[in-house]
């Protein structure tokens, strides 16, 4: 990733004359076009969800304004892509750009939305009501909300698969999961989740949980859940550092998976953040003579920041050093700005359509457990917060061997041989599945890599059951020198498969989980010992 100082402004920009009377040109043609339509009584609604209703239709003038509004937001991002400026000058206006565009949409305002003038009509006024209602409810909140939150209780409908905190210290619990067969493989599996995020991600309710789903092929899982950290916390929680999430988080979750155990290697999955943090970790281990690990599996992770996609935006020398002096030496990241931020990414799908609905149309929003978790967010370190940012977007560091130190120790991801499963998502827009891809490129092992449909959530939680989505794969795991340097050269060779990747990715870490043996009786062990019931207690602390 380049490192791009704070640009100066204004910024001199220009377009070649020729590209701007051809982006002219094209916008007086449609202009045109549309307009002739109009007269004659057939422009048809565009192909936009949020102009496709019967009531743009029945309306001229609406229908005007919506064609007018995607033909002119066409041209200025036409114009923005042709700027003579350098390109993190360019992603940045982009991302502006879009976020206005996105904003002034005629389906965004009362006056100029039949859908919410007639949903105003037939309600004869109560949707206004409503609508004034639930922005009232949200400003109490401080934050939209995009499902009823009131439809779900950890422990309860989400976060059931049943388990037993077996340890907990400063930054994490360690949840062991209860058997539901009679025979489990012999060597455990560690869940390590993103700690940006609750881990009920991957326990979410029994129909969608791949931890209950895990569970029943007869693996012995345990999971790590984070500790959300709050501003009236007065143990120094908020000056915890990466350093203290790769000991006292992944390598003593790891130790503890082994005792309980008693294996001498474990398999371990990381997830997203979580997957950055489990390598570090196992570097560290390697690093200090220790081999814990003997499968590792990512799941939309990335080693390698080089390409990051549109948070790129939001990275540079200036905006790492305002959060260094922010929450270098303390303080917390809150949950609220990181959850606004990854909202923003998708304005129109994440904040503009719920502003409309429950606002405008008075709607009250569905019951939808992924959203819930969305909405239950966790606050970071500043610390950990501050390093992360700096050596994996800002600097990429963590891919160069020995650049990064952690207690004295060097850290060269390139040392971690053991077989890998890496899954990536091919909409993810926080994971790039290109940069997923460059993991390859980095571990040394067998790997296995598996591209699937959707996007950074939705293509992980998708149970085999519901026959949705799809995957590529090839045939067999590949040596790190077999695998293509491109991965459009790896798709181009693989093969699609209906349904879900979870089968694929069970049958490989059979592979590695030993033979079967008799379901242990009891959680932890005489020095872990159960200390509550899953979720537990810090899942189901609220972010401030």
């Amino acid at each position: 990733m380049s490192n791009p100082s704070r640009p100066e402004w204004p910024v001199p920009v220009s377009i070649a004359p020729d590209i701007l009377a051809e982006i002219q040109a094209e916008f007086a043609r449609e202009w045109l076009l549309m307009t002739e339509s109009l007269q004659q009584g057939n422009l048809a609604p565009p192909a936009d969800r949020r102009f496709g209703s019967k009531a743009w239709a029945a309306s001229p003038a609406s229908l005007l304004a919506a064609h007018t509004y995607l033909l002119s937001a066409k041209a200025m991002s036409q114009m923005v892509d042709a700027l003579q400026v350098s390109e993190p000058v360019r992603n940045r206006l982009r991302f502006s750009t879009m976020q206005w565009i996105e904003a002034v949409a005629p389906s965004n305002f009362m006056a100029s939305n039949p859908d919410v003038q007639q949903a105003l009509l037939e309600s004869e006024g109560q949707s206004l009501r409503k609508g004034l209602d639930n922005l009232f409810k949200d400003l109490q909140k401080g934050r939209l909300s995009q499902t009823d939150e009131s439809k779900f209780e950890l422990g309860k409908n989400v976060a059931t698969t049943a388990g037993s905190v077996v340890y907990q210290n400063q930054v994490m619990q360690l949840i062991q999961y209860a058997p539901v067969t009679d025979k489990v493989h012999k060597i455990p599996l560690l869940l390590v989740p993103p700690s940006i995020n609750k881990y009920y991600i991957l326990d979410l309710q029994p129909e969608n949980s791949f931890v209950r789903h895990a569970v029943e092929q007869g693996f012995t899982v345990f999971l790590v859940s984070w500790r959300n950290p709050l501003a009236s916390d007065i143990d120094g929680i908020d000056q915890a550092t990466w350093a203290d999430y790769l000991q006292h988080g992944v390598l003593q979750a790891i130790d503890a998976v082994c005792s309980i155990s008693r294996q001498k290697q474990i398999n371990a999955l990381g997830f997203c953040v979580g997957g950055t943090l489990l390598a570090s970790a196992l570097s560290l281990a390697h690093a200090q003579g220790k081999d814990p690990v003997c499968s590792l599996t990512l799941l939309t992770t990335l080693l390698d920041f080089e390409e990051t996609g549109v948070l790129d935006v939001f990275v540079d020398e200036y905006q790492v050093q305002a959060r260094e002096h922010q929450l270098g030496t303390g303080g917390l990241m809150s949950a609220r700005e990181l959850a606004t931020t990854f909202s923003f990414l998708r304005p129109n799908e994440l904040v503009w359509n719920y502003v409309v609905a429950n606002y405008l149309k008075g709607e009250s929003p569905p019951a939808f457990d992924l959203l819930h978790w969305n909405a239950d967010g966790t606050n970071l370190p500043g610390p950990f917060f501050a390093w992360y940012f700096r050596n994996t977007y800002l600097e990429n560091n963590l891919k160069v061997p020995g650049r990064v130190q952690v207690d004295g120790y060097q850290l060269d991801l390139s040392t971690l041989s053991m077989p890998a499963y890496i899954y990536s998502s091919r909409e993810d827009h926080i994971v790039p599945w290109h940069s997923a891809y460059a993991s390859n490129n980095i571990l040394r092992g067998p790997i296995r890599f598996i591209l699937g449909a959707s996007g950074h959530i939705a293509g992980v939680i998708n149970p085999p059951a519901k026959k949705r989505r799809c995957y590529w794969a090839q045939e067999a795991s590949a040596g790190h020198d077999e695998m293509p340097g491109n991965p459009e050269s790896w798709l181009a060779n693989a093969d699609e498969h209906a349904g879900s990747w979870w089968p694929d990715w069970c049958n490989w870490l059979v592979a590695h989980s030993g033979s079967l043996v008799r379901a242990p009786a009891k959680p932890g062990n005489a020095r872990y010992t159960p200390i509550e019931d899953a979720p537990g207690s810090y899942v189901k602390q609220r972010a401030q």
